[in-house]
């Protein structure tokens, strides 16, 4: 298995041409994001990313975490790591101040995601859960759970959870039966959770889980659904942990993949009722909890990306170091390193383009929700939430498909030896194939983009996104550059391939709902595709320029290789996509049932 190198120029690359790093700093509470503190946090994150976690991946998925006694067990090597973690700063990065965070952007932040999740996937998911644990509790809890939890779940010292799941109740909330009964200052919860992430271990002192519960009055469906913080230990006068609470880890999930990141069963109210307290009103846990899905959403599109450049890294080495066959145009007759293959070599293109583009998404994205929540024009903080609600959807969703599809491609560059556990690529596989499913599937995400997001505003939101992107194309064309100008070419295509997409999908919305279901899915990932080929773009644009004046003149021609391959080679899928949409529900909707 090869060793984990974070891209770190590419990095450098997306966060300041693409993500306008450097118009942050202008932001009120950033005025000390200097480009020498971005670079000392890339270069720490990336050694212990390197030195610390990476060297535990392979490992903890051979032991995976255990189920004892006194609960879970992590891997061997975790609790340390943990510890190397917290201590260095790493989980409050952009913390809320007042709480003891730090304060940094999120585009800081997602860089420093992608590093965990591609270093090691499992032992990432506990502080992913923790930051999104914290960010509902930061906007709804009331003054005095903020203060009693806050600071120890931002500095790490605690983790948090997420609990939702039930084991009639998958994504269907409206069946959530768990209890919370009222008594006194707080309430005692009833039920049993399943496939909690983190949900118990021994590398903190208390674990705070957020609970989705019915109090005993409440309304039928989601209406009557309240959250509520449950710690694993009841908090002593001093804020200390304190009586043990009645909520346990009564089984740990045997798992396709992430052996190492204990996915809990997890039992409330075994010996008398655990007791929780309630976050926000009654009866609104369900908008209360999606602030910390959310949160967490834009994180697992991240993970996609992170463990697809973690596949691209194994099998790109691997390929540079094997030799088999030779090359029909060599005169020699020697055999060579497979990566002079041409199919290999579009493998390879294809991985790294897609990684390239998805980086570049989530990291825009990352600075969009650094201007919702800092710019001082209130006009362009809703514009830039709205641009971040939209798409949200698909960032995780295409990110998470697309890093199942790569993490496959780098064990078919290996050939016989990616279908063998020593070699590495098989765990990326592995691992990559919850993303898709948790927090919600491509199917709901899908849904949710076209159902709710994309008709709220009909359509409003997607024709300024369309806007751009046209205008980014024209600028591509205008280009003396032939190479730039063809990436143009190509993404104009593109944009009007969503552009249609999405005039047939608003109607469908409105005279054929089951149609636009069926084609939801076709739509986010050509939206996704798309998105991605306008990134593409901006980065050709700036690459282009910075070539000419001899700038790092590899790394930019590099850049402009994988964005025409793109192009190309990937961006077509866009018009693929298009006619699918408009295949409608009739050849879904036409089998019966019973013909499945």
């Amino acid at each position: 298995m090869s060793t984990y190198i974070a891209p770190l120029r590419d990095m450098r690359f997306v966060m300041t041409e693409l993500a306008g790093l450097g118009e942050l700093s202008l932001l009120p509470g950033f005025e000390e994001v200097t480009p020498e503190l971005a670079e000392a946090v890339l270069g720490e994150a990336a050694k212990l990313a390197t030195e610390v976690l990476a060297p535990l991946n392979k490992p903890g998925d051979e032991q995976g975490a255990r189920l004892a006694k006194d609960g879970v067990v992590a891997a061997d090597g975790f609790a340390t790591a943990y510890r190397q973690f917290v201590e260095s700063g790493w989980s409050g990065l952009s913390g809320a101040p007042d709480f003891g965070g730090q304060g940094l952007p999120e585009l800081l932040s997602a860089a420093t995601v992608e590093m965990w999740n591609s270093s090691n996937m499992a032992f990432a998911l506990c502080p992913l859960l923790t930051a999104g644990a914290t960010e509902a509790l930061r906007q709804h809890g009331s003054e005095e759970l903020k203060g009693r939890y806050l600071p120890n779940l931002i500095s790490g010292e605690w983790t948090g959870t997420m609990n939702l799941t039930e084991p009639q109740a998958g994504s269907d909330l409206a069946a959530v039966r768990t209890k919370a009964v009222p008594e006194g200052d707080h309430y005692r919860l009833y039920g049993q959770k399943i496939f909690i992430t983190w949900g118990d271990h021994d590398m903190t002192g208390n674990v705070i889980h957020l609970v989705l519960a019915r109090t005993p009055d409440a309304p039928e469906g989601v209406r009557g659904i309240s959250l509520f913080v449950v710690p694993k230990f009841l908090l002593n006068a001093d804020g200390s942990p304190g009586q043990r609470n009645d909520v346990h880890c009564v089984s740990l999930e045997h798992k396709l993949g992430i052996h190492a990141s204990p996915t809990c069963v997890m039992s409330f109210g075994d010996q008398g009722g655990a007791i929780g307290y309630l976050v926000g009103q009654e009866n609104k846990g369900l908008a209360h909890m999606f602030t910390m899905m959310n949160e967490a959403r834009q994180k697992v599109g991240i993970q996609g990306l992170a463990v697809a450049e973690r596949a691209y890294q194994q099998a790109r080495e691997y390929a540079k170091e094997r030799v088999q066959g030779r090359l029909a145009a060599s005169k020699s007759g020697d055999a060579v390193a497979i990566i002079h293959h041409p199919d290999v070599r579009r493998m390879l293109m294809t991985m790294k383009s897609q990684i390239e583009a998805m980086r570049a998404f989530a990291y825009v994205m990352a600075a969009d929700m650094d201007r919702a929540h800092r710019d001082p024009d209130a006009g362009e903080r809703a514009r830039r939430q709205a641009r971040v609600d939209l798409l949200i959807p698909v960032l995780k969703a295409w990110c998470t498909e697309l890093g199942v599809e790569i993490a496959s491609m780098g064990v078919q560059v290996h050939g016989g030896m990616g279908y063998i556990e020593e070699t590495g690529a098989c765990q990326f596989l592995r691992d990559a194939r919850i993303a898709p499913i948790y927090e919600g599937t491509t199917g709901i995400q899908a849904a949710d983009f076209a159902g709710r997001k994309l008709a709220s505003d009909q359509g409003a939101g997607m024709a300024e996104l369309v806007a751009e992107m046209r205008q980014t194309a024209l600028e591509l064309k205008r280009s003396k550059d032939t190479q730039v100008e063809s990436i143009g070419t190509a993404l104009a295509a593109g944009v009007q391939a969503l552009d249609d997409a999405t005039a047939w999908m608003l109607h469908a919305l409105a005279t054929e709902l089951d149609a636009a279901l069926a084609g939801s899915v076709d739509y986010l990932m050509l939206t996704g595709y798309v998105c991605g080929g306008w990134q593409m773009g901006r980065a050709a644009l700036s690459a282009s320029k910075k070539s000419a004046a001899n700038e790092d003149p590899d790394f930019h021609r590099a850049k402009l290789a994988t964005a025409r391959f793109y192009a190309d080679k990937v961006l077509p899928k866009a018009n693929a996509l298009l006619e699918a949409i408009r295949s409608g529900a009739s050849s879904g909707s036409s089998l019966p049932i019973e013909q499945f």
